[in-house]
C-alpha cells in the first residue's frame, strides 16, 4: 500500500521488507469477517502454516525476531482481526517452549504448531489472578516423576480448541510470584468449564485442571521459574499487541479517508469540513506515533536488550488507546452506517476494544511505565 513508507525506516532491514511483502500478499486474500470463529481459526492457522508464515512465530532456530512478529500482526490486523489472532496465538502459546523448553519438548510440540495443524494456548490468567499473577491459585504438586495440577484458568484464547497448552501453576518453592512453575499440557487433559463469548468473536474459554498428571519431562524451566518465564514471553509479545492495534488503526484511517473523500455533505465532499480534517490529522498522527513506538521497542529487543518492559508497555499502551480513538472517529463520521451490525466501522470498533485489556490492561501499562521511570531516574 502507498502508506507503507515506514518499511524504509532504519529499524527495519531488507529481510523484514521481503517478509512484509509475503504477509501482505497473503493478507490481501483474507475476508474481514468470519461466521464461525472456531472453524475460521483452525483454517487460518493451517493457511498461515502452509504459507510458511508461522515460522516467524514458532521459529525452528528458537530465535523469536520481534520485528517480524510486529510486521505480521500489523499487516494481518489491517485485513483481518481473526487472522492476526491465529498468528499471534501460535507464537504466544509456544513462546515458553521456544525460549525455555527442552529439546525433547520442542521436537514434540513445535512442528505441529508451526505447520498450523495444532493450535496453541497460553494459560496464565485465573478467575482471581489476572494482572496480579502472584495471586495464582492453580497448584502443581510433585508426585515422584510427575506433577499433579489442580485449578482453573480463564480468558484463555484458543481455549477449548487448542491441542497444546502452556500452563502456569503454584509449585510452592517460595511465596508469591517466586513460587510458580510452567508446564506443557496436552489439550485433551484440559476440561472446558465454559466457552466465553466476546464482542469480536474468537475462541475463548474457562478451563479446569482436575488432578491432571504431567510428567516432569513436560516441565518448562526449573521449578519456581514460572513467573520469570511468563514475563519473558510477554516481554517479547507485548510489543506485538501494539503492532496489531497499529494495523487496526491503519484500517480505521483507511475507512475515515474513504468516507471523507466519497461522501458529499451540503454540496461538497465531507473532507471539506474542518472537523473532519482535524479527525484525519489526529488519526494520522496516532498511526505514525504508534508505529514509531512499536518498531522502536521491537528493534531494541532484537538488538539483545535484556528487558524492554518500559518500551513495550509504551508501545502497547499508546497503540491500543490510539486505535480505539481512530476506530471511534471512523464510526462517528460514517453516521448511522457506523453502528450498523457487521459494517466495516462497527466491526472495527468491536475488534479494537479487547486490545486495551488483554496482556496487561492500559492501567497496568501505566504502572509499569511509571515504575520504570522512577527506577531509571533513581539509578
Amino acid at each position: 500500500m502507498a502508506d507503507r513508507d515506514f518499511l524504509r525506516w532504519p529499524f527495519l532491514e531488507d529481510a523484514h521488507r521481503d517478509f512484509a511483502a509475503r504477509v501482505e500478499a497473503f493478507a490481501a486474500t483474507l475476508p474481514a469477517h468470519h461466521d464461525d470463529a472456531d472453524a475460521a481459526t483452525r483454517d487460518l492457522a493451517r493457511a498461515l502454516g502452509e504459507a510458511g508464515l508461522l515460522a516467524a512465530a514458532v521459529p525452528e532456530d528458537g530465535r523469536l525476531e520481534v520485528r517480524k512478529l510486529c510486521l505480521a500482526r500489523d499487516i494481518l490486523a489491517r485485513h483481518s482481526g481473526l487472522a492476526d489472532f491465529a498468528f499471534a496465538m501460535q507464537g504466544l502459546g509456544t513462546g515458553a517452549i521456544t525460549l525455555f523448553g527442552s529439546d525433547e519438548l520442542k521436537a514434540r510440540v513445535l512442528p505441529g504448531v508451526r505447520a498450523g495443524t495444532t493450535l496453541a494456548a497460553f494459560a496464565l490468567s485465573e478467575p482471581e489472578a489476572g494482572s496480579d499473577v502472584a495471586a495464582m491459585a492453580t497448584t502443581a504438586t510433585r508426585d515422584g516423576e510427575h506433577w499433579v495440577l489442580d485449578g482453573e484458568k480463564t480468558w484463555i484464547s484458543n481455549g477449548g480448541i487448542a491441542g497444546s497448552y502452556v500452563v502456569f501453576a503454584r509449585s510452592g518453592e517460595a511465596p508469591g510470584a517466586r513460587g510458580l512453575s510452567c508446564f506443557w499440557v496436552p489439550g485433551e487433559a484440559m476440561r472446558v468449564v465454559e466457552r466465553i463469548h466476546t464482542a469480536a468473536p474468537h475462541p475463548l474459554a474457562r478451563l479446569a485442571l482436575d488432578g491432571v498428571r504431567v510428567p516432569d519431562a513436560h516441565r518448562i524451566g526449573v521449578p519456581g521459574d514460572g513467573f520469570r518465564i511468563a514475563m519473558s514471553v510477554l516481554d517479547v509479545f507485548r510489543s506485538t499487541v501494539g503492532a496489531a492495534a497499529l494495523g487496526f488503526a491503519r484500517r480505521g484511517l483507511d475507512l475515515l479517508l474513504k468516507r471523507a473523500t466519497t461522501r458529499r455533505l451540503f454540496g461538497a465532499p465531507l473532507f471539506e469540513q474542518g472537523q473532519v480534517q482535524a479527525a484525519i490529522a489526529d488519526a494520522a498522527m496516532d498511526v505514525e506515533a504508534s508505529a514509531l513506538l512499536v518498531y522502536r521497542a521491537a528493534w531494541l529487543k532484537d538488538q539483545g536488550t535484556p528487558r524492554v518492559s518500559r518500551e513495550a508497555s509504551m508501545a502497547k499502551l499508546h497503540a491500543t488507546e490510539a486505535a480505539f480513538r481512530v476506530a471511534d472517529a471512523a464510526a462517528q463520521f460514517h453516521g448511522g452506517l457506523g453502528v450498523v451490525a457487521g459494517s466495516a466501522p462497527e466491526l472495527l470498533t468491536r475488534e479494537v476494544r479487547a486490545l486495551r485489556v488483554y496482556e496487561g490492561a492500559s492501567e497496568i501499562q501505566r504502572v509499569v511505565i511509571a515504575r520504570a521511570e522512577r527506577d531509571r531516574r533513581a539509578g
